[in-house]
């Protein structure tokens, strides 16, 4: 992460949230600015709470309301806000550690991620993108036209759950990633609905 310099050496400020919205960073002194390239894939991980025990069927989470509220404001809401998927973790079960089931293979994950990535390269091909993430509100409203039932449901998760706007274009961007993975040309309230239960974040409470 980029840090810059206050008037005091020993004091640093965090940077803010643009270089995330625009994909570079500036840079200012007195007599001179310099912008350096930031755009980049961003992977965090964090307790739900102090102790860790939030959610937990099996073990009770001993920390109150305010402990809670001060551990998730360390995290600004305009920096939540731009993360696109919010994924809640449950601990593994024994049962599950020790089972011989297996899921998709990584090979198999990794051809439908390609086939899912040439498709947005076809789809922008005309655009100075490459990708979903990488689109305007007017491309936005271009590429993830909803049908009725999808539209109802988007509606219903933003007056329920208070989803600001940046949150609701970055919805309709994972739910028209989800649509190209299954290789749909339409996006489908299923769709929707897997992107809205991806802002884990936004749609949690405390208690």
């Amino acid at each position: 992460m980029v840090m810059t310099a206050a008037s005091n050496p020993e004091r640093w400020t965090l940077p803010t949230t643009k270089p995330m919205e625009d994909g570079h960073v500036t840079i200012s002194r007195a007599i001179s600015s310099v912008t350096y390239p930031a755009n980049f894939m961003l992977v965090a991980a964090m307790n739900p709470c102090p102790c860790g025990f939030l959610g937990d069927p099996k073990r009770e989470c001993n920390c109150t309301h305010v402990q809670i509220h001060r551990y998730r404001s360390r995290i600004s809401g305009p920096l939540m806000d731009r993360i696109d998927i919010h994924m809640e973790v449950p601990p593994v079960h024994f049962k599950d550690l020790r089972s011989s089931e297996t899921g998709d293979s990584s090979a198999d994950i990794l051809k439908r991620v390609i086939k899912a990535r040439a498709i947005q390269e076809e789809r922008f091909q005309r655009m100075k993108i490459h990708t979903n993430a990488d689109m305007n509100s007017r491309q936005i409203k271009k590429f993830c036209v909803l049908d009725e039932d999808s539209e109802d449901l988007l509606e219903r998760a933003m007056e329920r759950f208070g989803l600001s706007a940046r949150a609701h274009s970055r919805i309709l961007k994972i739910a028209r990633t989800i649509a190209d993975l299954e290789e749909s040309e339409d996006i489908r309230s299923s769709h929707v609905g897997e992107a809205i239960q991806h802002r884990t974040l936004d749609r949690r409470t405390f208690r």
